[in-house]
């Protein structure tokens, strides 16, 4: 599965290819523990998305080892 990082997240998080078999994840919530269990500083955010597909992606939704996953940070504008 390939991640395409942005803002302070492509900062932090050092790889863009997860083998999901490997790691043991189906879902967008594995992922997140994943990410979470790998890379602690994402616990200093207040939020963040996941999109998939170019689809905003909720906690159940399944992951396949195709898919394309935005990791979004908060934003800000005025």
């Amino acid at each position: 599965m390939e991640l395409i990082l942005f803002g302070i997240i492509k900062e932090w998080v050092t790889e863009t290819d997860i083998d999901l078999q490997e790691n043991n994840i189906q879902t967008v919530k594995d992922l997140k523990l994943y990410l979470l269990n790998k890379y602690p500083q994402l616990n200093s955010l207040s939020s963040y998305m996941i999109a998939v597909n170019q689809t905003y992606a909720e906690d159940n939704m399944v992951l396949s080892t195709d898919a394309e996953v935005a990791i979004l940070p908060p934003v800000s504008g005025g």
